[in-house]
């Protein structure tokens, strides 16, 4: 799933090669992607991009004073194409295509768009034409953006506190709780700082929630840095090749050599490194955060 520095990179990118373009279609290929109907998805034709910009994992084009705000949930993805077909997509067909957005004609007279897809069976992307990004509930819900400025060690402190017995990966991947980090960077920054997974949210003394505050700033703001001008179709990879933990079952963990460990859920899972987390403590694989005995 692109979480917010990939997110961020899809961003900034899309800002620069939707700068001063004006938007000629729309076509929709899966009909489930579209969850409004007012104003149309036809509004947004024939009128200039004005700008690009990230809500938590959220990416929102502006375009007519209108916003497509679009989700990729966990299988979804972006493809910049040079050329798109002269045909439309055929809607309902079994081809990944969700969505085409097709821009006017550059100076050679090619007529580029973006394609966004999504992998698998389960739909779960999600794109919204809306007057303010505000009008998205996903949005509307955000908590606090961990890369802005607002977001201090004190704000930290203040969630974790309300937080509870809340398991702190929970609460990292919470996005009413902080906007923007998922599966994969809670694991890589619960890493950084050297906790369990499971450690209760308000069990962190001061120390240890600055060095978390620290993880979550370090981690996500080298991730944003890795990808800087990073072309789309090379982000995943990039993203793969720089976890530490995260999908790394089985492998050495860079800081310590020790084997990275796995908890399995139903529907994910989570990695981490006994050694450097749980004090050499494997965890129980199953949905409690109680040790193996």
């Amino acid at each position: 799933m692109p979480e917010l520095p990939e997110v961020e990179a899809l961003s900034r990118d899309l800002a620069a090669r939707l700068d001063g373009r004006a938007i000629t279609a729309v076509h929709l290929a899966a009909f489930s992607a579209l969850k409004t109907f007012d104003p149309p998805l036809s509004a947004v034709e024939d009128t200039f991009v004005e700008g690009v910009a990230r809500h938590g994992k959220f990416l929102d084009i502006t375009a007519g004073g209108l916003h497509l705000v679009l989700h990729l949930a966990r299988a979804g993805w972006i493809r910049w194409r040079d050329d798109v077909p002269a045909l439309p997509p055929r809607p309902g067909g079994k081809s990944p295509l969700a969505v085409r957005i097709v821009l006017d004609e550059d100076e050679s007279g090619s007529q580029a768009g973006l394609d966004i897809t999504e992998a698998g069976t389960k739909k779960s992307l999600a794109l919204y034409v809306v007057r303010s990004p505000q009008d998205v509930p996903g949005v509307a819900r955000l908590g606090p953006d961990p890369l802005d400025d607002a977001f201090t060690v004190e704000v930290l402190q203040k969630i974790l506190t309300e937080a509870g017995r809340s398991q702190i990966k929970g609460v990292l991947r919470h996005q009413g709780t902080i906007a923007g980090i998922g599966n994969a960077y809670s694991d890589e920054l619960l890493h950084a700082a050297r906790m369990s997974p499971f450690k209760p949210a308000n069990s962190l003394d001061s120390d240890e929630v600055e060095v978390l505050y620290a993880a979550i700033r370090d981690v996500l703001s080298a991730a944003v840095a890795r990808a800087e001008g990073v072309a789309m179709s090379e982000l995943k990879g990039e993203k793969k090749s720089n976890l530490a933990v995260h999908g790394k079952t089985g492998k050495p963990c860079p800081v310590c050599g020790d084997v990275v460990r796995e908890v399995s859920f139903a529907d994910s899972s989570l990695q981490y490194c006994a050694t450097c987390q749980t004090d050499g403590k494997p965890l129980a694989d199953r949905r409690t955060s109680k040790f193996l005995k």
